[in-house]
């Protein structure tokens, strides 16, 4: 049996959203929209699958447009493949836009070939799809039914057994399922019914067109065998335990959860595959059951990393008068490659880079358990050379750290400063107020209430805004950085703009740098603060990576505000 939805992806859509006017997916193909899908009322305008949108629009004005989503149209399909098993167990796709089943043996559950067809296309229809279907001995003289058949009368469309040649003969040579070159060339010579090429010596047509009209004439005449390739179910990642007596110590079921996730991981081993996201069900005796959901940050399928993380939330459950089944489900499960633990260079007991994530990606389940995963953020590089712009914050569970930043500009090669705040003008003196236009970095300067002389300056580096993007703080125009190191232990990073110089304006910022001294650079007015005594530590040597990457996060409470991170470069800034 052949079932074909002509309108498949519009009935998707129609579905949820009736329309009676004119209606069509588009699809851009060629640097152009096309028409992907219509509806029937919009085929009654005149308008054709493949037509430029331009062209569809000129002939009906009212046409209502909507891009199409080819995903959700395959993954629609195979919902209905799901569906189709209820009348045969073997269903397998055809094409993008019809099913394909072998109903030997299970017609007569539904009272017979016409009353099975009937049935499928009247459910069909309350679902608000259309669909045109066929049946025959052969899987390609069932798609030549069901695609060519003439009539609504499903009787017409039922090939009698044995007797598939008469009913076929009378169909196109399209009903073959060729090529649209190959058709072409045989109705160029006359041949346009299947009977027509039948009748044609089978030499003649080989040494023409190739194997392939002979082959699909074969196969919707029953000569040649066609095999149909059914849906493979989905694999299941669920495994459950029944209890014959009930249970209620937290160590009772903790380690019934642990024979279940040996279970579960084996079979996650199998298909190549980590769980994301894990569901423990613990029924009671009187039927309630309570549920327990971890979110993890990677894929994981190791049950000995995985059962702590249950303990604290196993442990809040409520177990009434016991438990006497117990239930996990991987709801969410991604692709998972083997991994290399430990380079084969570090043999002299140094932990590799995968070794140090592995205690940090269960750190970040542990506080995504009680936080959730979307408020443990990692500073993350972004691609722009403005400052202020060149990092942005995702959620670490949903992210890569980063084993090195860029430290320099794209163009000076001057290294960036790894604590910035908000730009702060300074205060020339008044013999150095006549030299404001002067480029190069003020000999001496006030700055935050104190008197700093400049040692050695390097620079400039020229930063221009950037004109797709609006931001406030870039509107006076260009800016030069500069390093500057003063006497008092002070290293800044300062930015002059050129075209405030002669203005009242201050020409003169400073957005960076770290004290030399030891003293912290906090924001405006503030004295030493965590986020600029970590952003020393990892500006350190020291081999504690895991510590380092922890530098990378930033852990936001709800409803508590920050409780490390600032709002200018990863580990400091003010506010942290």
């Amino acid at each position: 049996m052949s079932l074909w939805f002509p309108r498949l992806a519009s009935d998707r859509v129609l579905r949820r959203h009736s329309l009676v006017t004119p209606f069509a997916l588009t699809w851009q193909q060629s640097n152009s929209d096309r028409i992907y899908c219509l509806n029937e009322r919009a085929e009654l305008e005149g308008i054709q699958r493949g037509m430029g949108l331009a062209d569809a629009r000129a002939l009906c004005p009212a046409l209502q447009t909507l891009p199409a989503n080819r995903e959700a149209d395959a993954h629609f399909l195979r919902l209905l493949a799901r569906w189709a098993g209820r009348y045969c167990p073997w269903v397998g796709l055809e094409g993008e836009d019809g099913l394909v089943l072998d109903v030997t043996g299970s017609t007569h559950l539904f009272g017979g070939e016409l009353s099975l067809l009937e049935t499928m296309r009247e459910r069909l229809f309350r679902a608000g799809l259309g669909v045109r279907l066929g049946l025959a001995d052969t899987r390609g003289g069932a798609w030549a039914l069901a695609h060519h058949g003439a009539g609504e009368d499903l009787s017409g469309r039922i090939a009698p057994p044995g007797k598939s040649r008469s009913l076929l003969g009378g169909l196109p040579v399209a009903a073959l399922r060729l090529e649209g070159s190959i058709v072409t060339g045989l109705l160029r010579l006359g041949v346009r019914t299947i009977e027509d090429l039948y009748a044609l010596p089978r030499s003649t047509v080989t040494r023409r067109f190739g194997l392939e009209p002979l082959m699909r004439l074969d196969q919707a005449f029953g000569h040649r065998e066609e095999a149909i390739s059914p849906l493979s179910e989905p694999p299941h990642y669920g495994v459950r335990m029944s209890l014959p007596e009930p249970i209620g110590l937290t160590s009772d079921v903790m380690a019934v959860a642990e024979k279940l996730l040996d279970r579960l991981c084996d079979k996650l081993e199998e298909q190549g595959a980590g769980a994301r996201v894990l569901q423990l069900t613990m029924r009671r005796l009187d039927q309630v059951a309570s549920q327990v959901e971890l979110r993890l940050a990677r894929p994981m399928r190791e049950a000995g990393r995985i059962l702590p993380l249950f303990e604290r939330s196993v442990d809040e459950v409520d177990a009434g008068f016991g438990i006497d089944m117990v239930r996990l489900e991987a709801v969410v499960v991604e692709p998972m490659v083997d991994e290399q633990l430990a380079a084969p260079a570090l043999a002299d007991g140094q932990a590799g880079d995968k070794g140090v994530l592995r205690p940090l990606d269960d750190l970040i389940t542990r506080l995504g358990s009680r936080i959730g995963l979307e408020n443990v953020l990692r500073f993350v590089p972004a691609d722009s050379h403005i400052p202020e712009l060149g990092f942005s914050l995702q959620p670490a569970a949903f992210s890569e750290a980063v084993k090195e930043w860029p430290r320099k500009g794209a163009i000076s090669g001057l290294a960036r400063p790894l604590l910035l705040f908000p730009p702060e003008p300074i205060v020339l003196p008044l013999s150095s107020q006549e030299d404001a236009a002067r480029r190069e970095p003020p000999a001496q300067f006030r700055w935050r209430r104190m008197h700093l002389s400049v040692e050695r300056a390097r620079g400039p580096e020229r930063i221009a805004p950037e004109w797709w993007w609006e931001d406030p703080a870039w509107r006076s125009g260009i800016r030069d950085y500069w390093w500057v190191e003063t006497r008092q232990g002070w290293r800044l990073w300062l930015f002059h703009t050129p075209q405030n110089a002669l203005s009242h304006l201050s020409s003169w910022f400073v957005q960076g740098g770290i004290c030399m001294s030891g003293t912290a650079i906090g924001g405006k007015g503030a004295g030493p603060q965590p986020g600029a005594v970590l952003a020393r530590a990892a500006r350190t040597d020291a081999p504690q990576k895991l510590f380092g990457t922890l530098c990378d996060l930033e852990f936001h409470l709800p409803h508590r505000g920050v409780a490390s991170g600032g709002t200018g470069h990863p580990c400091g800034g003010a506010g942290a």
